[in-house]
């Protein structure tokens, strides 16, 4: 009889990394870690609770289904389960340019949830235990500080090479629900009040950052019929380069919208909200308002609109998109039932805010490690960042970071110019937040060559090289790479001329004439379907994705260049190192404050410096002149 494989499990409480928290980041960390054969240990408050999605549930929307797309390209776990528990989706912002495509996926949370425990509890090198961390243990070196370990409240202590915080909003968490205050972590959860004071005396800076989230309410006491139903796209591709097939069936979701009277009963309680009247000491995120900051800051708006979101398949719990709140539960229910469709709503669970602390993400270096504490690193919304999906993004790179170090690996950074994850995490590391960070197609320069169906050509063979890409996603992604650098070439190399026999062709197809030569990719592009002219030219049929991402080259070619000349000037100024102990004090004709904002940040090249607030072009020449001087007298 042939045994089963288990995956072994190790015994030890030597570890090389240790992960604190189980949410989407500390989930994608700790995956990472042990996938690329570090033994690893992801601890966390509740093992019921493994990437849990305490608000909204959904994955991907504007900007973040970018990052989706990206960690599955990296060889991380989000858009596999997401696709797994999907239960409808919806591909945004089709009426504009590829760059701003957006997937955005709802999920049944708890088939998600259950999902990544299952995949979590069965990966080789990983350990799991439920575990209220209460300090970070260190030891002076050298070098300077470097983490060992954890204590735990039970006083057991494990050691480790590297640790990563992925703390959510449970470091010194606090429930805020009217004039009901209590120390908790999201959904009810054991907040972790200690081990804030440990990052303290560690010498870290903790900033104090609020969320929110909406009522839910009984699915069997809404007025549907008073809604908008918004149904799935069943044209919508999944989030995974993997995933062969979605659901054909999608569940509906729904519009409403507030009105008049639901401002007024607003209004008319403002002074019992927490977030005027000062009980709400952290900042919010300014692009996820609650709706009575909505009310107050917009008072002209007639309307916000709302989206009824179920929360999975077997619950009859709907999530109230876009009325995230922490008003009273008497002034929720009031206003709920002035909401179409809400008249007679029961509320399942209030909206609440919650408050944490998170560091200042300026102590962190682009590889996501702690700059003054060797072998520590943070990902998620320790960092100051909001959304599943930035969580996990950073999760996957300080994983995998912690793992190289171990070995004595160069890091993996990546760049602006490669992908929305190299914009979250040089945007943290180098400008800093004074809010919750939330992921934007706006904020990366380069976004028509960082589109969301081209990760996989992007981001692949990073992964690959960094040991996340087995050999079914390799296979399949050079697969799909030479059919469209194939197809390309062939469409480079057929010339057309205008000829009458050439130009009878094309005006039977309803072709505009050619009137000069051209290759069949410029005709490409001037068309932007390759199905028209594959039956005219007898090109060989191609696979949606990649016949999506032949058609985009073309179409956008000229603005591609652009942009890839844009990054090659960009490039030069990143190539452009700066020397780590420099002494920004000592250079003459520097500004005292730009002096102060380099040496906060500590930049890896001018490219970074000149990313930096309140450091000028002027003190970029400055530092560049310096930095010439100093090459010429070491020569």
């Amino acid at each position: 009889m042939k045994e089963s494989k288990e995956p072994s499990v190790n015994t030890s409480t030597d570890y090389d990394i240790i992960v604190i928290g189980a949410g989407h980041a500390g989930v994608e960390a700790a995956l990472a870690a042990a996938r690329m054969g570090r033994r690893t240990l992801i601890v966390t408050l509740s093992l019921d609770n493994i990437a849990m999605m305490p608000c909204n549930p959904s994955v991907g929307g504007p900007g973040k289904s970018h990052l989706v797309r990206e960690i599955d390209a990296l060889g991380g776990e989000m858009g596999i389960a997401a696709d797994r528990a999907s239960i409808q989706r919806r591909l945004l912002n089709t009426g504009k340019g590829p760059a701003v495509h957006a997937l955005r996926m709802q999920a049944d949370k708890f088939l998600y949830q259950r999902i990544m425990k299952e995949t979590v509890e069965n990966t080789e090198n990983l350990d799991v235990r439920q575990l209220l961390v209460t300090e970070l243990l260190t030891e002076e070196t050298s070098a300077g500080k470097r983490v060992t370990g954890i204590r735990c409240e039970t006083d057991e202590r494990l050691t480790a090479h590297a640790v990563i915080l992925a703390t959510g909003t449970y470091l010194r968490g606090r429930i805020i629900l009217g004039e009901t205050i209590y120390d908790s972590g999201p959904n009810g959860q054991r907040p972790a009040m200690a081990l804030s004071d440990s990052l303290r005396e560690l010498g870290l800076t903790l900033m104090r950052f609020k969320t929110g989230t909406p009522a839910r309410v009984d699915r069997r006491t809404i007025d549907f019929g008073k809604t908008s139903i918004q149904p799935g796209d069943p044209a919508a591709p999944a989030f995974s380069f993997l995933t062969e097939e979605m659901p054909r069936e999608q569940t509906p979701c729904y519009l409403t919208y507030t009105n008049e009277e639901t401002h007024a009963v607003i209004r008319a309680n403002l002074h019992r909200a927490p977030m005027a009247n000062g009980v709400i000491e952290g900042i919010g995120p300014r692009y996820c308002p609650s709706v009575e900051t909505k009310i107050a800051r917009f008072p002209d708006k007639e309307r916000h609109q709302l989206f009824l979101e179920p929360e999975g398949l077997h619950t009859n719990e709907i999530y109230v998109q876009g009325m995230s709140t922490s008003l009273p539960t008497d002034v929720q229910q009031e206003f709920l039932a002035t909401i179409p469709g809400l008249a007679h709503a029961r509320m399942m669970r209030p909206g609440y805010a919650i408050e944490y602390d998170c560091l200042d993400p300026l102590q962190l270096a682009p590889t996501l490690a702690v700059k003054n504490i060797t072998g520590l690193y943070s990902a998620g919304q320790a960092n100051g960042t909001s959304g599943y999906e930035e969580a996990a993004a950073q999760g996957l790179i300080a994983g995998i970071n912690a793992a190289r170090e171990i070995t004595g690996e160069e890091p993996l950074i990546l760049r602006r110019s490669d992908g929305y994850i190299g914009v979250l995490i040089d945007d943290l590391v180098t400008k800093g937040t004074d809010e919750p960070y939330r992921m934007m197609t706006s904020r990366a320069e380069y976004r028509l060559i960082l589109r969301q169906d081209n990760a996989d050509l992007r981001l692949t063979p990073i992964g690959r090289a960094v040991g996340l890409v087995r050999d079914e996603r390799w296979e399949r992604f050079t697969a799909k790479r030479d059919v469209i650098e194939e197809a390309l070439s062939t469409l480079r190399e057929t010339r057309l001329s205008p000829r009458a026999e050439t130009e009878e062709l094309l005006a039977d197809a309803g072709i505009a004439p050619l009137r000069v030569p051209m290759s069949l990719f410029a005709l490409l592009s001037r068309e932007g379907s390759y199905d028209v002219l594959a039956p005219l030219f007898d090109l060989p049929a191609l696979a949606a994705d990649v016949k999506e991402e032949v058609e985009i080259t073309a179409r956008y070619d000229g603005y591609i260049k652009k942009q890839r000349e844009q990054i090659a000037r960009m490039e030069r100024l990143e190539s452009r190192r700066i020397p780590e102990g420099i002494d920004y004090g000592a250079i003459a004709s520097l500004r005292l404050e730009a002096a102060e904002k380099l040496a906060a940040v500590r930049p890896r090249s001018i490219g970074q410096a000149s990313r930096i607030s309140g450091v000028s072009p002027a003190d970029i020449s400055v530092l560049l002149v310096w930095l010439e001087r100093e090459r010429r007298i070491q020569s």
